[in-house]
């Protein structure tokens, strides 16, 4: 059968992965600041107060004040590179590529700066790719970060006339895989300190408290993954939130007043890690590696070690191959 004169050049029957993590902006400048900041508060996802309350307060004061202290954090993290979150969500899909060669075009995106997601997932279309996997980077399900991306996918499919079949990655808190690599990561960054820590805590980033009488599930999966691990590593660990924002109130306790908490106590040096972060970010390396290492010193605390997300590390890559195999299934 021939095509009709002047039919479209239609590309069709490829397989894409989309790898999809928060956010960062284009540079660790003020503008840039100002304009990654003003997309993701404005999410109705993030902060759940009527506009008619909260544009006032974000535009009025917050997006006049905040890019500048942001910037000079991010500027402190920055990597030759780029952002560390862009760096290494991209290392990620570079790797994942390798692994699957021609059966499946592996990209990246950004929920909220660049590249978003709307242009990458266009973009697989236009390469012909009829089915897609959307991979969020978050192992613990929220309704500010998991269900925003879906909200993004979907807008976007939307939009389109010839849609390809979407799949979702599923949280993975309590997956065995998951599990096994935090282990395997913590463990070997263990290893290689050369103090034994008096205690180590995983630090998730915080949420409103009101999130979890909503019905969100994030707290519980914070909360399983920290015991699941702590059986799997034989130890205790303690668990923590950080990244407050604002006068309600958060997920307790905090990260910040553990640390002093711990030192207080006598635990004068602590090991820290945050599991909900799939890669090394702003909240990690500037907010706990730097800031955090200079609370607890404050109050006393004589040794600290931050422990790195699993980025693109063995066991990082592992784990999302064994997780994007599953859901890839009757596909490829």
């Amino acid at each position: 059968m021939h095509k009709p004169d002047q039919h479209p050049d239609v590309k069709t029957g490829k397989i894409g992965l989309l790898l999809v993590n928060l956010g960062t902006p284009d540079a660790p400048d003020k503008k840039a600041v100002k304009r990654y900041l003003k997309e993701f508060l404005s999410d109705k996802r993030v902060v759940e107060i009527p506009d008619i309350i909260w544009q006032p307060i974000l535009r009025g004061i917050i997006l006049n004040t905040r890019p500048k202290k942001s910037a000079h954090a991010y500027g402190q993290v920055w990597m030759d590179e780029g952002s560390p979150l862009a760096v290494y969500t991209r290392r990620q899909a570079e790797a994942l590529a390798v692994k699957y060669g021609d059966k499946v075009q592996v990209d990246w995106a950004m929920r909220y700066g660049n590249p978003s997601i709307a242009s990458r997932l266009q973009a697989m279309k236009d390469a012909g790719c009829d089915r897609i996997l959307v991979a969020p980077l978050y192992p613990q399900y929220s309704g500010a970060t998991t269900a925003s991306v879906n909200d993004a996918v979907f807008d976007a499919v939307k939009a389109m006339r010839w849609q390809p079949a979407i799949r979702m990655l599923p949280p993975y808190h309590d997956d065995a895989a998951y599990i096994g690599a935090l282990k395997s990561s913590v463990e070997s960054a263990l290893a290689a300190l050369d103090f034994e820590p008096d205690a180590i805590i995983a630090s998730f980033h915080g949420m409103p408290k009101r999130t979890l009488e909503l019905g969100d599930p994030y707290h519980c999966h914070c909360q399983k993954t920290t015991r699941l691990l702590s059986e799997a590593m034989g130890r205790e660990l303690v668990i923590s939130f950080q990244s407050r924002f604002g006068p309600a109130k958060w997920l307790e306790p905090s990260t910040d007043m553990m640390l002093e908490k711990l030192a207080q106590e006598g635990k004068k040096k602590v090991a820290i890690f945050a599991p909900g972060f799939s890669s090394d970010c702003l909240e990690t390396t500037e907010e706990l590696g730097i800031r955090g290492k200079e609370d607890f010193e404050a109050a006393g605390g004589e040794r600290f070690a931050l422990i790195p997300c699993l980025n693109d590390s063995e066991d990082g890559i592992n784990l999302l191959d064994n997780l994007v195999r599953r859901e890839l299934s009757g596909w490829i």
